[in-house]
């Protein structure tokens, strides 16, 4: 690898490890809205994600520019394409915060509605899976990365449970059904967050072991195969 390019590389890991900072900032803040009902906490997230929307255009550009002066091969290459795919997830999960952050609107001016659910719960889980795949990414582990694509069904399946819970709801309940419904639209969009960590945590996988493991059952590091 010739300096320029390993400059260039240095470069580039500062800026989406920069970026990731401040979507799990985005995120944090959309959940905190959420909790505390703030209507004011919530805008701010909002108008907050242009910053995020930029930062994503720039490190794409970036990448671009890199393989078209430099082309890179082998790992290098291999990084190149896991950071704009993890570039592009990360402005996915900043558009989640953004759409908790405008469900939170709506709801700070409708009568509060209660259910037996752990919303922050679900959240924190998906904040973790977020956290510990760019844990992976920074220290090239592939194996924090598939206990972070584990972790997705327990995330599903809370999400499913939202669902069941807001279908009685609206049963017996059809006066509140919109705050329901923004409700619902929270705990899906946290799910997205989750599977986009783990989107992100698969291209861990693929920059470290140059495996693609995308829809395949049973995922395991190439230790964890048998001998």
């Amino acid at each position: 690898m010739s300096r320029h390019l390993l400059n260039e590389i240095e470069k580039l890991k500062t800026r989406i490890l920069d970026l990731s900072t401040v979507v799990e900032e985005a995120v944090f803040r959309a959940v905190t809205a959420f909790q505390e009902r703030d209507a004011t906490a919530a805008q701010a997230v909002v108008d907050a994600d242009t910053e995020i929307d930029l930062a994503e255009v720039d490190i794409e550009e970036e990448c671009q520019k890199i393989l078209a002066l430099h082309q890179p091969v082998a790992h290098d290459l291999r990084f190149i394409i896991a950071i704009l795919k993890i570039n592009a997830e990360l402005e996915r999960i900043g558009d989640a915060a953004v759409n908790i952050a405008e469900r939170v609107n709506l709801l700070a001016h409708e009568e509060q509605v209660r259910i037996p659910f752990d919303f922050l719960g679900m959240a924190r889980k998906a904040q973790d899976m977020l956290r510990e795949s760019l844990e992976a990414l920074i220290k090239l582990d592939s194996r924090r990365a598939v206990q972070v694509i584990k972790e997705d069904d327990t995330v599903d399946q809370m999400n499913g449970q939202v669902y069941s819970i807001i279908e009685e709801g609206i049963r017996n309940d059809p006066c509140h059904v919109e705050s329901y419904i923004h409700l619902l639209g929270v705990s899906r969009h946290i799910e997205r967050i989750a599977d986009h960590a783990s989107n992100i945590a698969e291209d861990v996988i693929y920059l470290v072991e140059g495996r693609i493991v995308r829809h395949r059952t049973g995922i395991c590091t190439n230790d964890d195969m048998p001998k």
